[in-house]
């Protein structure tokens, strides 16, 4: 049986504990913090498609927070960050290629019938399905809106 995903990090969490990381700990320790958050809020039990979401949101904002950390030349603050994200990225689903992604834009393109920006959002709701987790959103964005308008 494959292991859930929730039960993955809490093994996690449990290895890190046992080894005395007291820096993957606290990583792992704020991504189970932010699943429980999320599931006392909605009143649900969330799936590893919904963990995921999770994590990407968490990915994002430390990206964001490395950009204002180096701006601000404090170094040590955005390598913690990196580590975070590390920790994090070992949860998330194996990127998906270019050529993936672009297959995926073009299918959904023909399969919303799509004619032109304004027929975006009927494609994103379909990739975003498709490639949570597995590809920076803002990027595939661009891609379609290039398709779209070209």
């Amino acid at each position: 049986m494959v292991m859930s995903l929730k039960a993955r990090i809490t093994e996690d969490m449990k290895t890190a504990m046992r080894a005395k990381d007291a820096a993957r700990l606290g990583a792992v320790r704020l991504l189970l913090a932010a699943i429980k958050q999320r599931e006392v809020d909605e009143r649900i039990e969330l799936d590893d498609t919904q963990i995921i979401a999770v994590i990407d949101k968490m990915l994002k904002q430390r990206r964001d927070s490395i950009t204002q950390f180096e701006a601000a030349g404090r170094q040590e603050l955005a390598d913690i960050e990196k580590f975070e994200m590390g920790v994090l990225q070992a949860y998330m689903p194996q990127a998906a290629s270019a050529g993936e992604i672009d297959s995926l834009i073009i299918q959904a393109i023909t399969s919303t019938g799509a004619a032109g920006i304004k027929d975006m959002g009927k494609v994103m709701a379909i990739l975003k399905t498709q490639l949570a987790g597995r590809a920076d959103m803002a990027q595939v964005s661009t891609h379609i809106k290039a398709k779209l308008a070209g």
